[in-house]
């Protein structure tokens, strides 16, 4: 059940109630690929005040498996997390593994990118796994259309997501576990109408916007989110795929989005690069080799109360693995709090200073 509670704008506060517990949105999910926030454990997840995180139906269906998914009850109890969780279906993999599959009217067919094996995921099967897995939300299985695609190219692939929309939604056996549809059509205004007019007509428990963040530019994303907000029933969550960095998350909830996903945060930590409310830090600078001060004077988080830049810096260098732990809390926290902001902001009707303040933040 989804309760809006208020708005300011198109934006808006919301209560949604799912199986394992209640979120309020907007919100932003920390990826788990495998049942893991990388380097993270739950009860990090739960210090850093994560509502939701999200997992991987194809990931998972290949590495632990079905059986050893069954035999724990779900993948709450196999990975020790008792909030939400909400999967992916397959359908980016699908995308991303352009140059190894074949997708035909049944199925998508690939090969394991771990063993080589054949594997043929149906709406079906997507189905099957996400409620073996017992995702709170669980994603209908849909063909991510290439950018860029010609009207045709994307008319058929979105046409064909609605027909996947629709076996995906008559193979659901679990209703007390909710399932998005998800809206395609590229950038062609037309054709995401009507996918948002084939979806609504089927009834999902929430809407996703999908298809997007995959090489448009970013007024593009910002035009297509605006118009299936604005299509998307008021009385259920809009959840924008695979988005982004905090002026997306901000710009994006202006327009009307309540849920997000991406793995900006943990990637980019792992990888060095921190968000921080003075804008972006490449730990791997030369510059803080003797810094003294914390990553991020506004932050809370157990990094930047205890450390100091030199020595993340330090630790990132030699490749000590602590520092992916470390540089990993920073950016959830960060994301969180923007998120908390967001919050703060629509409540007092004061959204649209945040937003300019993250432009004015973010805009190099």
């Amino acid at each position: 059940m989804f309760t809006v509670n208020k708005t300011d704008g198109a934006a808006r506060l919301g209560t949604l109630t799912l199986a394992h517990g209640v979120v309020q949105t907007p919100i932003f999910m920390p990826v788990g690929t495998v049942g893991s926030v990388k380097t993270l454990v739950p009860t990090d997840l739960k210090d850093l005040k994560a509502e939701i995180i999200l997992g991987n139906t194809y990931h998972l269906y290949l590495r632990p498996g079905l059986e050893v998914i069954r035999a724990f009850g779900g993948l709450h109890r196999f990975m020790g997390w008792d909030r939400p969780i909400l999967t992916d279906s397959g359908g980016f993999q699908i995308f991303s593994l352009a140059g190894q599959r074949k997708i035909d009217e049944r199925a998508a067919h690939f090969q394991s990118h771990i063993d080589g094996r054949k594997i043929v995921l149906s709406p079906e099967l997507a189905v099957e796994i996400q409620e073996t897995i017992g995702s709170d939300i669980h994603m209908v299985l849909d063909e991510c259309t290439a950018h860029p695609a010609t009207h045709e190219e994307a008319r058929l692939s979105m046409e064909r997501s609605m027909r996947w929309a629709r076996r995906c939604r008559d193979a659901r056996t679990r209703p007390e576990l909710a399932q998005f549809g998800i809206v395609q059509g590229s950038m062609y205004e037309e054709l995401r109408l009507a996918s948002i007019d084939a979806l609504t007509e089927i009834g999902f428990e929430g809407y996703a916007i999908g298809g997007l963040s995959v090489g448009e530019a970013k007024p593009d994303m910002r035009h297509i989110t605006a118009l299936s907000c604005a299509a998307l029933p008021t009385d259920k969550p809009r959840y924008l795929m695979g988005v982004g960095t905090p002026l997306d998350l901000v710009e994006s909830v202006a327009l009307g989005v309540d849920m997000f996903d991406c793995v900006m945060p943990t990637r980019n930590g792992r990888n060095g690069t921190l968000f921080t409310s003075r804008g972006r830090v490449n730990i791997k600078n030369q510059m803080y080799r003797l810094e003294e001060k914390p990553l991020d004077p506004e932050c809370s988080c157990y990094t930047c109360k205890t450390f100091s830049l030199a020595y993340l810096r330090h630790l990132f260098v030699a490749q000590e693995i602590t520092a992916l732990r470390l540089l990993t809390l920073h950016n959830l926290t960060y994301y969180l709090r923007v998120i908390h902001d967001i919050r703060a902001a629509i409540a007092e009707g004061t959204l649209q200073a945040l937003v300019e303040h993250h432009r004015g933040l973010w805009k190099s």
